[in-house]
């Protein structure tokens, strides 16, 4: 149960990290001492480490909310399967019968939310890394170019997502 709870603060770490990516340094700095236990020390930080962290916190944040969104209508669908999407249930996963359907996608979507939740979580630990990088200067140099890549990663898994919806 611990785990959980851990695992749902470096979630909520991740999710915060957009609202965080446009409040002050010292904002920045007070949220990890407190939800995770992490404290960040002042080292040198310029403006532009500060405009740098507020570009990569708030393009790792932003998919950190999108794939909330994606785990909420996941659960939201798979749970209330018959009323959202029961039209052809014949063909679906769980068919031919809709109690099978509505079972398979029940179970998909609440079997998920512990991989959603441990995809967040592993956000917030990049976001913490990233602003340890650039407000500290310490540990390695990582965090940056990987902040871009899962930017740019979920540029295109927004982009697909949206050209099937």
């Amino acid at each position: 149960m611990k785990s959980v709870r851990s695992l749902a603060r470096w979630a909520g770490y991740a999710l915060a990290a957009l609202p965080l990516a446009v409040a002050r340094a010292a904002a920045r700095m007070r949220v990890p001492r407190r939800w995770l236990r992490e404290p960040i020390r002042r080292r040198g930080i310029t403006p532009l480490r500060v405009v740098a962290h507020s570009i990569l916190s708030a393009g790792v944040g932003l998919l950190a909310w999108f794939l909330a969104l994606l785990a909420g209508l996941g659960f939201v669908r798979g749970v209330a399967y018959p009323l959202v999407a029961a039209n052809d249930y014949e063909n679906s996963w769980g068919g031919p019968t809709l109690a099978g359907a509505w079972a398979a996608h029940a179970a998909l979507g609440v079997g998920l939310l512990p991989v959603w939740l441990a995809a967040l979580a592993g956000l917030g630990a990049l976001q913490l890394r990233l602003i340890r990088r650039l407000f500290e200067r310490t540990g390695p140099a990582w965090p940056i170019p990987v902040a871009i890549a899962v930017t740019i990663g979920g540029v295109f898994l927004f982009l697909a997502w949206l050209a099937q919806v």
